[in-house]
């Protein structure tokens, strides 16, 4: 599959806040009590087949209150509330974009088969941060204006917005779903990141917003879920970040202590020359760097979920000595390696595991065929590691 653009606005597609374990949804301290809830999308196909039947919009807007929404789970009362408004606009939404609903179901119906995947993600997160809580989750189908926000009842995930697949019609999408819809594998890795922001206890005092407390609140979620769930929801953001590190940076720290996050965040819409949301790409820089020179692992976690002073935080991570350095390395994701990394990476000039969006920057940066090989194993057994660039003479960020 081709590297997407990708340009994931997690902002439009999530309404995370900056400390969502002291208050809101009912919370587990077990992952094994979590509810993961797909009954919503079977009542919705099954809404949807019965409307098909009808001309009449009324009885369509009808059918679709009965059957989907008055028999919804409590995360879909929620939803509803919060980002479908009503059956009329439902109904509205799949009128405009026919096709585009038409085409979802298999990627939907994919969901509930997911459910080992995510709880093992929780579990991942229980074992490196003890105090971790969990909401439940739903599963929902909406009018492609939220991949997902939270609620009184938990998680609520907007699954239409990840059909794209490559035969998705798109001729009757705007052009910020074009950017932001994604392919359904992308669902644990959301979910995951999302499970951090309930876990997350910022300050937010005024002084405290700006970008880099932004950058900090939504990267770390991304380092988090790499973690516990093998992937970020921003691998596409790595990719360019590798070879445009002095530039971002140089952007970024200009600006990393002013209100103005527009350049940063939630600019699927208005980015030009680089990607969107490249904020989330140095908060990851940021904490991934913390993390990994902190000695105590469980201890990093811990302190990088409870970021109380942001510019304390940055000087302490560590990650500015090495803005400018230049050398000779691997650069490795936080997973642990197999044999069949470690052999391909020296084979290879790139290698990205469990990433089927970047295999073909994976062909054009690794001629090696030896190293490619490994890859190709690797990948077939589903191995969680990713591995990077191995890097010559470069700027780089560790």
């Amino acid at each position: 599959m081709k590297l997407q653009t990708f340009a994931l606005t997690i902002v439009i597609l999530f309404g995370s806040t900056m400390s969502l374990a002291q208050s809101g949804p009912q919370l587990n301290r077990d992952p094994a009590a979590v509810k993961f809830v797909t009954s919503d999308i079977g009542n919705f196909w099954r809404a949807y087949d019965l409307a098909a039947k009808e001309t009449d919009k009324a009885k369509r807007i009808a059918i679709f209150q009965t059957e989907y929404l008055d028999k919804g789970s409590p995360g879909l009362k929620d939803f509803l509330r919060l980002r479908i408004k009503s059956a009329e606009n439902l109904v509205s939404t799949i009128d405009r974009m026919p096709k585009y609903y038409a085409s979802i179901r298999p990627q939907t119906l994919q969901v509930q088969r997911m459910e080992k995947r995510m709880r093992a993600a929780f579990a991942k997160f229980k074992s490196i941060y003890p105090a971790a809580v969990f909401p439940d989750v739903y599963f929902l189908i909406g009018v492609t204006s939220s991949g997902g926000t939270t609620g009184p009842s938990g998680l609520l995930i907007g699954t239409e917005m990840y059909g794209k697949t490559p035969k998705t019609p798109m001729d009757e999408l705007s052009g910020w779903l074009r950017g932001v819809l994604a392919n359904v594998d992308y669902v644990p890795a959301i979910v995951a990141h999302e499970s951090c922001h309930y876990n997350q206890n910022y300050n937010t005092a005024p002084d405290q917003r700006h970008l880099l407390g932004k950058a900090l609140q939504e990267g770390s979620c991304d380092l988090i879920g790499e973690l516990i769930a093998g992937r970020t929801i921003n691998e596409h953001l790595k990719v360019y970040g590798r070879t445009h590190d002095p530039e971002i940076w140089r952007d970024f720290e200009a600006n990393m202590y002013k209100p103005d996050i527009a350049n940063w965040f939630y600019n699927a819409t208005t980015a030009k020359d680089r990607p969107a949301d490249l904020g989330y790409y140095v908060g990851y820089l940021i904490t991934r760097a913390y993390y990994r020179n902190a000695k105590d692992k469980r201890q990093a976690i811990h302190d990088i979920l409870n970021i109380q002073d942001a510019r304390a935080f940055y000087e302490a991570s560590g990650v500015r000595p090495a803005l400018h350095k230049k050398s000779l390395h691997i650069d490795f994701s936080v997973q642990p390696l197999c044999s069949l990394c470690l052999c391909g990476v020296f084979c290879s000039e790139f290698i990205n595991h469990r990433d089927s969006e970047n295999t073909e920057v994976a062909q054009s940066r690794g001629p090696n065929v030896l190293g490619f090989w490994f890859h190709e194993v690797c990948v077939t057994l589903n191995h969680p590691a990713v591995v990077g660039l191995l890097l010559k003479d470069r700027q780089n960020v560790t």
